[in-house]
């Protein structure tokens, strides 16, 4: 029986390290490309999940990072975000080392490309981490996320907030629908925002995924349901595609119980499109394997590299692999595999072909050489898609 071994997309190579490692947990605290061509990383988790106060600058052309301005609070599960000026607004997250509940913050500070010096700008009505952030008719809408609910517990957030850059304001803007935390947001073609699933806390050290989605409308600044996801969803990606017409959904955490009698301890596999003009979300076939806490980048319009992650980040080595997803054929193909998994790394498209991975987790737990620690990676690499796969 001869067994049939599908040919790779695309290769990665080496590129300068980072001057130190972190890991990025949240949706919207990865790399940032700047519009002076360079990518920016801030903050991030160490080993023992305690806040960092570093940012450091990638410049393609020379393929070397260098160390910027540190941030005036070190922060973690933070919102990155580059504004209409070319500056860099972060706002959120929690500070300090790990401990429960966590010392959110509701500070702001704003990174200039000019002069690599920080400063800070006006802070959020409310201290959030874990929020979505998204840059939307010249502001910056900021929903949902975590904050200290008592000495003991915490709870999601429906609130939402806009920043305008003009004068370094927050004011309120409508809740959403439904409170959540660890979701991903998207604008879409017609300019309305999409959340899509996170999660809820349940208990101490639980918490809940969702299927539930909403947009957000500009023109009325209020929330509404849509389509729900077929899946509860949480630690997944979602990008736009085809200009924000659709959305790809993919992997994320199992919640436990698969739907159909059985349980599902790993993270999932499928994939699903939502569609701007129906509002509802269809199956698209499953990745190649499961995972979570993933980085999903845009190759182009109408491709997504999914890359990386990991199935139980307590006890695990990070993923290596990576997948092509094509909207024309609604089919994923095997993309060149990483020099180094991990998962919890901040990427950015470097252009329509060129995808820039950096730092995250490569072993946790018992997978570790130090069971209490995890291990951080300060190892860059870039995928070419287009670049000729060795045999």
């Amino acid at each position: 029986m001869t067994s049939t071994t599908l040919a790779a997309t695309g290769k990665w190579s080496s590129t300068g390290p980072l001057p130190a490692a972190g890991g990025w947990y949240g949706q919207h605290d990865s790399a940032v490309v700047l519009g002076i061509g360079k990518v920016l990383v801030v903050g991030g988790a160490d080993g023992s999940s305690a806040a960092l106060g570093q940012a450091a600058l990638y410049d393609p052309e020379a393929g070397t990072w260098s160390a910027t301005g540190s941030l005036q609070t070190p922060r973690r599960l933070h919102t990155t975000t580059l504004l209409p000026s070319g500056k860099v607004l972060v706002a959120g997250g929690i500070s300090g080392s790990a401990q429960f509940p966590a010392p959110g913050l509701a500070a702001a500070e704003i990174y200039d490309p000019e002069s690599g010096r920080w400063s800070s700008t006006g802070a959020m009505k409310g201290a959030r981490w874990g929020h979505s952030a998204v840059l939307v008719g010249g502001k910056v809408l900021v929903a949902g996320g975590t904050t200290i609910r008592s000495g003991q517990s915490v709870k999601a957030l429906r609130s939402a907030e806009l920043y305008d850059p003009d004068d370094g304001t927050w004011t309120e803007t409508g809740a959403m629908t439904d409170a959540r935390s660890g979701h991903p947001a998207v604008v879409l073609a017609n300019g309305k925002v999409l959340v899509v699933g996170g999660t809820v806390p349940i208990a101490r050290d639980e918490d809940a995924a969702l299927a539930y989605c909403e947009l957000y409308s500009t023109t009325g600044e209020t929330w509404a349901p849509t389509g729900a996801l077929l899946a509860p969803r949480a630690w997944h990606q979602a990008t736009a595609l085809s200009g924000g017409a659709s959305v790809l959904v993919t992997g994320g955490r199992a919640p436990g119980g698969s739907g159909d009698g059985t349980f599902d301890p790993f993270s999932r596999t499928s994939a699903e499109l939502y569609v701007q003009d129906t509002e509802k979300w269809t199956a698209v076939q499953a990745m190649p394997g499961g995972r979570a806490l993933h980085r999903a980048v845009p190759l182009g319009s109408n491709k997504v590299l999914v890359v990386g992650g990991s199935d139980n980040a307590q006890n695990d080595v990070g993923y290596a692999s990576g997948a092509i997803f094509d909207v024309g054929t609604g089919s994923w193909t095997p993309a060149g595999g990483l020099a180094t998994g991990r998962w919890a790394f901040a990427a950015a498209p470097l252009s329509g072909k060129l995808v820039l991975v950096a730092g995250g987790v490569v072993r946790s737990g018992i997978a570790a050489a130090q069971p209490g620690a995890q291990e951080l990676t300060t190892s860059a690499e870039i995928f070419d898609s287009e670049a000729a796969v060795t045999p």
